[in-house]
C-alpha cells in the first residue's frame, strides 16, 4: 500500500498515543523528583553567570543593573534569568518541548490590545524565548510567586496558596486544550476579566476601574501627553529618556542613522504594513533604560508623526541577544535574535502587536514594537490583594501559549490527575525561592566588598 493510501489514525488514537508519550516521559523526569534542588549541582557561581552577560551590554549601564538587582530578592530574580536557566538545565527534564517564554515570572503577564483594540490577558515578555521543556517556564512562574509574596510582605501561606493556584491554572487549562482541535487552541483568547474571577464584587469592580483607566492612559495619545512637548512647532520627547540619540550628530547624520534602522526594519514586516509605516515620519528619538533584567541592553524610543498630523506613534527598538537557554538547549534557528523574539512572541500570544519586526545595525540585533499602546503591566502592590487569582490566570495563559506550540495531550499525560506533578513543581518553587534569597545576599556581599560596582545613576 502506498504512503498516500495508508489510512490515517483516528483522532482519538492520536490523542491516546501522545498522552502515552507524556506518561513515558515520567521515566526521564519523575514528577515528584521535580522538587529536588541542590545548589551543589552548580558548576559556576551565580555572580559569575551574571558577569558573563556584561560583554553584550552597554558598560555604562552595568552599575545601574547591579544596583537594581541588589535592591531586593524580587529584583534579583527578575535580573537573574541566566542563573536560573543554568540551574534548570542541571536537573532532569521531561523532554516535552514547547516555545518557552523563558522568563515567565508572575509580572511578565499582563494586558494587551489586540489589533481589533480588545484587551486580552497574556504573557508579555519574550527576550529569552526558545523551544524547551514546558516545566521550566512553570518552575520560574511558581518560584516568582513565592518571591513576590515575600517581597510584598503578604501573610504567611499566601505565597504557597498562590503558587498552588498557578499550577492548578496551568493543569486545568492544559487538560482542556488536550481535548480541543488545533484551530480552537490557536484562536482561544483570555479576556481581561479572567484574572479577576472569584474576587469579591468590591475588589473586582475596583480592579476593573483601574484596568480601564490605565488602558485609556497607555495609548499613543496618552504617551504623547506625558512624554512629549512642542518646541518650535515640532514635538519632542521630554520624559523617560536618559540620552538623546541625536546628541553630537548633525541633521544629516541623524537622518542617515534613522534611515538605516528604518530600511532594515521594513524588510522584516509584511508588505501591507510597509504601506502603513510609510505614512509616519520620525520627529524625535531618545535612548532608554528599561526594566531590571534588560538594564544594559541598548534601547531606543522613537516618536513618529502620521501624515495626517493627528496620530503620534511611539516605536521602541530594543536590543536582543542570545537567549540564556541557548547554552543548554542549543542555538536558536534564527540568525537574528530580534527575529527569534518576534517569532516566539507571535507563536505564544493569541494576538500580537502589528508593528513587530526585527533588524540588525552595526552588528547588534534588535526587535521593534509599539511603546505602551494599551499595554498594562501590573505592579506587585497592585496584584498583592488578589495574588492567588492572578497567579491562576498566569498559569492559564502559560498553558495557552504552550498548547499553541507544543503537544497539549502529551503534557497533560505527563502531568496526570494525581498530586505527583503539583507536589514536584511546588516543592521546587519553595526551594528555589529560598535559593534566590541566598543568591541575592551573595550579590549584596559582592557589592559591599567592592567586587561588583553598583550605583543608581543615569549616564
Amino acid at each position: 500500500m502506498s504512503a498516500e493510501a495508508k489510512p490515517r489514525a483516528r483522532s482519538s488514537d492520536r490523542v491516546s498515543a501522545t498522552a502515552q508519550d507524556g506518561r513515558d516521559a515520567r521515566r526521564r523526569a519523575p514528577r515528584r523528583r521535580a522538587a529536588d534542588w541542590d545548589p551543589r549541582v552548580r558548576v559556576a557561581r551565580p555572580l559569575d553567570r551574571l558577569r558573563a552577560q556584561e560583554a553584550v551590554r552597554d558598560p555604562q549601564l552595568l552599575p545601574l543593573r547591579y544596583a537594581r538587582m541588589a535592591s531586593s530578592p524580587w529584583a534579583y530574580l527578575r535580573g537573574a534569568a541566566a542563573v536560573m536557566a543554568a540551574d534548570l538545565a542541571a536537573v532532569p527534564h521531561s523532554g516535552l518541548d514547547v516555545q518557552m517564554c523563558g522568563d515567565a515570572h508572575v509580572l511578565n503577564f499582563g494586558f494587551w490590545a489586540s489589533p481589533e483594540r480588545q484587551l486580552l490577558f497574556d504573557a508579555r515578555d519574550f527576550d529569552e524565548t526558545l523551544p524547551g521543556p514546558f516545566e521550566w517556564d512553570l518552575k520560574r512562574l511558581v518560584t516568582s510567586v513565592h518571591v513576590l509574596a515575600a517581597s510584598e510582605g503578604l501573610v504567611a501561606g499566601c505565597g504557597e496558596s498562590s503558587a498552588a493556584a498557578a499550577v492548578e491554572g496551568y493543569r486545568t487549562a492544559m487538560r482542556r486544550y488536550a481535548t480541543m482541535g488545533e484551530l480552537d487552541v490557536w484562536y482561544d483568547r483570555i479576556p481581561p476579566d479572567v484574572p479577576l474571577k472569584r474576587l469579591s464584587s468590591q475588589h473586582a469592580e475596583a480592579a476593573v476601574r483601574l484596568i480601564e483607566k490605565q488602558s485609556r492612559k497607555r495609548t499613543h495619545h496618552g504617551a504623547a501627553k506625558q512624554l512629549a512637548t512642542e518646541e518650535g512647532g515640532r514635538r519632542r520627547i521630554v520624559r523617560d529618556p536618559l540620552k538623546r540619540v541625536d546628541d553630537g550628530l548633525s541633521q544629516e547624520q541623524q537622518v542617515a542613522a534613522y534611515e538605516q534602522l528604518y530600511d532594515t526594519y521594513l524588510a522584516s514586516i509584511p508588505p501591507h504594513l510597509r504601506r502603513l509605516v510609510s505614512r509616519f515620519t520620525r520627529v524625535d528619538s531618545v535612548r532608554q533604560v528599561v526594566g531590571v533584567g534588560s538594564v544594559g541592553m541598548r534601547v531606543w524610543l522613537h516618536l513618529l508623526e502620521g501624515d495626517s498630523g493627528q496620530q503620534p506613534l511611539f516605536s521602541q527598538v530594543k536590543q536582543a541577544t542570545a537567549s540564556v537557554y541557548e547554552e543548554f538547549l542549543g542555538p536558536s534557528e534564527f540568525s537574528n535574535h530580534g527575529e527569534r523574539v518576534v517569532v516566539g512572541q507571535r507563536l505564544m500570544q493569541t494576538a500580537s502587536d502589528i508593528f513587530l519586526g526585527h533588524l540588525r545595525v552595526d552588528g547588534f540585533d534588535y526587535y521593534v514594537r509599539q511603546f505602551r499602546d494599551m499595554k498594562i503591566i501590573p505592579r506587585g502592590d497592585q496584584i498583592a490583594g488578589y495574588l492567588p487569582q492572578f497567579a491562576y490566570a498566569c498559569g492559564h495563559a502559560l498553558a495557552k501559549s504552550h498548547a499553541r506550540s507544543g503537544d497539549p495531550a502529551a503534557i497533560a499525560g505527563y502531568m496526570g490527575r494525581g498530586a505527583a506533578f503539583a507536589d514536584g513543581i511546588l516543592g521546587f518553587g519553595r526551594a528555589y525561592a529560598e535559593q534566590t534569597h541566598a543568591d541575592h545576599a551573595e550579590l549584596m556581599a559582592a557589592v559591599g566588598s567592592g567586587e561588583v560596582h553598583a550605583a543608581e545613576q543615569a549616564w
